[in-house]
């Protein structure tokens, strides 16, 4: 198997390849190779590798492969060596016909970079087939007045090789009176014309029989026979005449079935039977059998089925006319097939890349293909283009070969597939055209950072709150996809030396939410921020940042705290002048609470006093005002509790402890300073806790003054019944205490800053008038108060001795009189 003689030298055509290669759009012939029809399977056709100059390895590293022209692959490339074998066995006479010369064409691809070349591998034809008379008897009827020299057209013998292994010439065997002639018609076909050499005599032979064969030339020859049986008929001396000898006639491929292609006559000067004709079709070939048809009777051809200009373009019917007497002659029709534009383009993928990535530069090669019509002159003439408005374009590459490749930049964000519709159509009239769509999806390039949905993130958290609550959620979003479009979040770590603030919340990676990662003080931090990046999963990632602004929300965890009067003192002593009228400022209580808003919103209110109307507390300001004059009544020793209390949920609160002293001057004042008993020896929380033990002292007191009143009244009874049964004169009358009313604080009194004072009186029973005694009051000491044990917070009561009292001693005068001690 070898190149065909008339190609140019392969050093030539290889540098042609490469430069076609090399040089996209640049026109060259074909390489062309041969190999004879019916080779068997794996049979060596040509060496691609050495004409594109590759090695076997390149060619495998690229992918070499073979595409086609037809639906069947005949040829087979073997990519190691770079030989072009036979796949499978290939009959010339199937694949072209009668058509010279027979060729497969095919194109070979190479990738890395993507490039094409034409070949095409002819079919030399071998002698497999024999000449076939499609009658193996051919019956002549000639008169025996016939001429010598008189020609008669034989049926033709039909050989499907070409060249010359076709019907070369035929042959008859040895009889008296024909001899052949070989003719060869114009598209170079042979036919036989029997030739009469000699007179015939019917009445010496009235009927003859011969072979004739038709040989062809292959080496070995091949022959096919058949029987020549001649009639000799009695005379009829004159032969029919056709108008013509040569009709010529054109006829459009798209004619219907049964349609007139040509009406042949004939005339024959003969009478009665003699003059009448018989038109018929003389079988020469298979093919003008199948096609055409005549009328015996009026000579008229129709089609028996319908043309096909691309089939067979030309068509020579030979019509013969025979009259009664069985005189014939024969004419030529020549059919010539008009090409219509019935065939559409078809558009042949030879490559096709169905994924692209975004990020592809321009003139990238989508797909190779080729445009093809079947028709001819400018019904076969294409044209190709792309509909729509699309960053794709068609360049020519060669004869009726183009690429599809990209014009514009790629962005599969805004566009992620494309249906990309080629479409040819050809010069006719009306034009034909067809569209092929080729899918093209984008593949994805990281080419977009995530973005967040916000630039500032802000959330909340109660302080105090456990660690691992979830605060809110970040969002960013990546317009990539797949890989690339997966977003993951995380803390960007502060600089070193400032707050620590990431250690207070943690991000998810995945879904970004955040959550804390221990309690907070609003007291210590009431808000930080932290930078949060998202970062795709692309190669190299993309990130953006953002900032979350986390503000700790107050809660009520801490309780007012008292700056005057000092939480650790004692009651705080105040002095109140006893001409102060209402509205007098005592004290201001100031309180403050380390919380926020609301929770630190100080309300003030007095929530215990030793007289409760006597003063008021400011609700907002902690303003201790009397809420009415001093009289000389109320207790010269005041104890006032002030509430302090937030608006927190639930609320904290705090107590000051006030201590005021009612004074006239300031030797009273000195007086009440030097001698409170409370000055600040007992803590405020022993006092309170007394406060119950005072309050069952006082009801024991009162109870057991009320038992000692009883028994003294008794015995007061007793002692005037007795008295005045021994005494007929009146007597002075002494009064207990409990006589009169006094307007004195009672014993056991709690809470108060005032001393108990005592007056004697003295009245004579019997005298007109009654006669009041003041004496000097009995004030109480510290040491009887010492002895006694008395409470701080309690004043000691003292009874002075009346005149009663010191006329009862032992060795005293017996004076009658009576005295009243009173406060």
């Amino acid at each position: 198997m070898k190149l065909m003689k008339s190609e140019e030298p392969l050093p030539g055509r290889a540098v042609a390849l490469i430069l076609l290669l090399c040089v996209p759009g640049m026109r060259a012939e074909p390489a062309r190779y041969s190999v004879p029809e019916e080779a068997e399977k794996g049979s060596f056709v040509a060496n691609i590798a050495k004409d594109l100059g590759l090695t076997g390895e390149e060619l495998l590293a690229r992918q070499a492969r073979l595409v086609p022209e037809g639906e069947k692959q005949y040829l087979q490339l073997n990519q190691h060596t770079g030989d072009l074998v036979v796949r499978e066995q290939m009959d010339r006479e199937e694949l072209c016909g009668q058509s010279e010369p027979c060729l497969v064409r095919f194109e070979v691809l190479l990738e890395s970079p993507l490039q094409s070349f034409r070949a095409e591998v002819r079919l030399t034809d071998i002698n497999d087939h024999a000449p076939v008379f499609l009658n193996k008897e051919i019956v002549l009827k000639i008169p025996e007045s016939t001429m010598p020299g008189t020609r008669f057209l034989l049926e033709s013998a039909h050989d499907p090789d070409v060249g010359n292994n076709s019907l070369q010439h035929y042959s008859i065997s040895s009889n008296e009176y024909f001899l052949v002639y070989t003719r060869r018609r114009s598209d170079g076909r042979r036919y036989a014309e029997l030739v009469l050499d000699r007179a015939l005599d019917r009445e010496q032979q009235a009927e003859l029989a011969f072979s004739i064969t038709a040989v062809d030339g292959g080496t070995p020859p091949r022959s096919g026979r058949a029987l020549i049986r001649v009639v000799v008929l009695d005379i009829n001396d004159n032969i029919p005449v056709f108008t013509q000898s040569l009709y010529k006639v054109s006829i459009m491929e798209n004619s219907l079935q049964d349609a007139i292609v040509v009406v042949v006559s004939a005339s024959d000067l003969d009478s009665g039977t003699n003059g009448e004709i018989v038109y018929s079709i003389v079988q020469n070939s298979e093919e003008n059998f199948e096609t055409f048809k005549i009328n015996p009777e009026t000579g008229q051809i129709r089609l028996k089925k319908p043309l096909d200009y691309e089939e067979t373009k030309l068509y020579e019917v030979d019509v013969q006319a025979t009259d009664g007497g069985g005189l014939s002659t024969h004419c030529k029709v020549e059919v010539q097939v008009k090409d219509v534009n019935d065939n559409a383009p078809e558009v042949i993928i030879t490559s096709f890349t169905s994924t692209l990535s975004e990020a592809a530069p321009l003139n990238t090669v989508v797909a190779l293909f080729n445009v093809r019509d079947r028709d001819s002159g400018d019904n076969g003439r294409t044209t190709c283009e792309l509909t729509g408005e699309q960053p794709f374009r068609i360049t020519l590459l060669a004869a009726d070969a183009y690429a599809l490749v990209t014009s514009e930049t790629l962005d599969r964000e805004q566009v992620e597939e494309y249906n990309v519709t080629v479409r040819a159509r050809d010069e006719g009239s009306p034009a034909l055209s067809v569209s092929k769509t080729l899918f093209v999806r984008l593949l994805d390039v990281n080419d977009n950072a995530p973005t967040f949905t916000q630039s500032i993130y802000t959330m909340g958290m109660s302080e105090n709150e456990p660690a691992g609550r979830s605060l809110g959620r970040l969002s960013a979003t990546d317009l990539d996809a797949g890989e690339n479009a997966r977003v993951r979040y995380a803390l960007v770590l502060p600089p070193t030396g400032t707050l620590a603030s990431a250690s207070f919340v943690s991000v998810d990676a995945e879904s970004g939410t955040v959550r804390s990662l221990r309690p907070l003080d609003y007291e210590k931090v009431r808000a930080f921020e932290v930078t949060v990046r998202a970062a795709d999963g692309g190669s190299p990632p993309l990130s953006a940042q953002a900032v979350l602004r986390v503000v700790v929300r107050d809660e009520n965890d801490n309780a007012p705290v008292l700056l005057h009067p000092a939480p650790d003192s004692s009651a705080a002593g105040e002095l109140v002048p006893r001409w102060a009228p209402s509205g007098y400022l005592v004290a201001k209580v100031v309180a403050v609470d380390a919380d926020a808003g609301q929770n630190a919103w100080l309300s003030y209110e007095l929530a215990k006093a030793t007289e409760p109307g006597l003063f008021r507390v400011g609700l907002h300001s902690g303003e201790v005002r009397t809420a009415r004059a001093v009289t000389e009544r109320d207790a010269a020793r005041q104890r006032l509790i002030v509430l302090v209390r937030d608006r927190g949920q639930p609320p904290r609160s705090a107590t000051a402890t006030l201590a005021v002293a009612l004074v006239d001057d300031f030797y009273d004042a000195f007086h009440q300073l030097g001698h409170d008993p409370a000055s600040g020896e007992q803590p405020q929380v022993a006092e309170e806790e007394m406060l119950t033990t005072y309050l069952i002292a006082s009801l024991c007191c009162i109870s057991s003054l009320f038992l000692l009143s009883i028994l003294v009244l008794t015995a007061n009874t007793l002692c005037k019944a007795r008295v005045r049964a021994e005494l007929s004169p009146p007597s002075p009358s002494c009064y207990a205490d409990g006589d009169f009313a006094s307007d004195g604080v009672g014993v056991g009194g709690t809470d108060t800053l005032s001393p108990a004072y005592r007056y004697e009186m003295c009245l004579t029973s019997g005298s007109g008038s009654s006669e009041i005694r003041f004496l000097k009051p009995v004030l109480p000491s510290p040491h009887s108060n010492a002895e006694a044990g008395l409470d701080k917070d309690e004043e000691p009561l003292y009874h002075s001795q009346t005149a009663c009292d010191r006329e009862a001693q032992p060795g005293s005068a017996a004076t009658p009189f009576s005295c009243q001690t009173g406060q």
